[in-house]
């Protein structure tokens, strides 16, 4: 029987081919694999997500699905705690941890010893703040966010109230952005675990992005994000995944649905590059060429685990 490290993570662009991998790995070690995108925890995001179907996952057991309404904000110190119960939960039954996504960050705060900022913490601080945005606005806010952490500012949406004032309570707190909190922390693994990563030329990647997003219009990613808009879910984290945003600025009339349809491939390209630049740069990882096809990849797996055990 192989002997397996306490958790294995499955990483790669969008459209690398990880689902196929985590099923027959999974079915390889007595698997079960655990989420590890950041927007595939809501509810109503299926097809622009592209979220494995139940015929898809054959039987294996698939975690931190479907846990959260769009309406709900979830944050990457909560995956982590919620993944690392999972962790135990599926070790205790014997089995084995395959954190399988593309959302590099959320991966590697469950790995390594990611400490949020919950010392950053100043309840009035957090109350003046809520009282100003009622005041004044969340444009003056973000604005001001803007100034003290032009990152944070990037990838915060100024509706996003809750996000907003945490960064801002955070650098008022303690004087540090959240990227420099995030920057001292991180680089003490705490399981035994191997990353596994699936490589695919740059052409052949944005190929299968293009072809991805037209099948994903003809499965009905229109009425999927209509829904959410006739919902009221707007402006708010879980539709500004890829896909829902850019149909909402079309059912805004802010471009026509050719044009939004070029944007969700155009944006999905660009975030595949950043993915790789992520993984690259922030975490050590066995690489493998998406395109020598499932079994083969799986074979390597096998033996990089074998190996890795041998080293230990």
């Amino acid at each position: 029987m192989i002997n397996c490290p306490e958790v294995i993570a499955i990483v790669g662009p969008t459209a690398s081919g990880k689902t196929a991998v985590s099923i027959e790995l999974a079915k390889a070690i007595g698997g079960e694999v655990i989420n590890g995108d950041a927007m595939q925890v809501y509810k109503g995001l299926d097809i622009g997500t592209a979220k494995i179907t139940n015929e898809e996952m054959e039987g294996i057991p698939h975690h931190m699905f479907d846990i959260k309404e769009p309406n709900e904000t979830f944050s990457v110190a909560q995956y982590q705690t919620e993944v690392r119960n999972w962790i135990k939960d599926i070790q205790d039954r014997g089995k084995i941890p395959i954190i399988v996504g593309g959302t590099g960050l959320y991966i590697q705060s469950v790995l390594f010893d990611f400490r949020f900022t919950e010392e950053a913490s100043d309840p009035l601080v957090r109350k003046r703040l809520e009282e100003e945005l009622l005041e004044y606005g969340s444009g003056i806010l973000h604005k001001r966010l803007a100034t003290l952490d032009p990152l944070s500012a990037e990838k915060v949406h100024p509706n996003n109230h809750q996000r907003l004032v945490r960064a801002l309570e955070i650098i008022e707190v303690t004087g540090r952005t959240k990227e420099d909190h995030e920057n001292d922390a991180g680089k003490q693994p705490l399981y035994d675990h191997l990353i596994i990563g699936l490589d695919v030329d740059r052409e052949i990647l944005y190929e299968r992005i293009n072809e991805r997003v037209d099948v994903m219009i003809q499965k009905g990613l229109l009425k999927e994000a209509e829904n959410l808009w006739n919902l009221g879910i707007r402006n708010m984290q879980s539709v500004q995944a890829i896909g829902y945003k850019e149909i909402h600025q079309y059912i805004e009339g802010h471009s026509t649905f050719e044009e939004s349809i070029e944007l969700i491939k155009k944006n999905t390209r660009n975030y595949a590059k950043r993915q790789l630049t992520y993984f690259r740069n922030k975490l050590e990882i066995s690489w493998y060429d998406a395109k020598l096809g499932t079994k083969v990849i799986i074979i390597g797996i096998l033996k990089d685990i074998n190996d890795k055990k041998r080293k230990i």
